[in-house]
């Protein structure tokens, strides 16, 4: 795992199972990404988040073991120092 990263889902928003559900990511102080799975190219896609476009009250922290392997992957990497 990426030291500072914090990763979190929206818990109010109809999420049935990992590839559906989006989540997102903050490392320090830095900005928000939103990641989502792509079914068409079957990859995680990533967007800034911006503040005026989002409220982080609506999000919960995530267990990273709830982050799926290939999505974990691409948080490793878009996060290297």
């Amino acid at each position: 795992m990426v030291n500072g990263l914090r990763i979190y889902i929206n818990d109010r928003a109809l999420e049935i199972d990992s590839v559906d559900r989006v989540f997102y990511s903050r490392r320090a102080d830095g900005p928000y990404y939103s990641w989502r799975f792509e079914k068409r190219s079957e990859q995680w896609r990533c967007a800034r988040v911006h503040a005026s476009d989002f409220s982080s009250k609506t999000l919960s922290m995530s267990n990273w073991k709830a982050v799926p392997s290939a999505l974990q992957s691409k948080l490793v990497e878009h996060y290297q120092e």
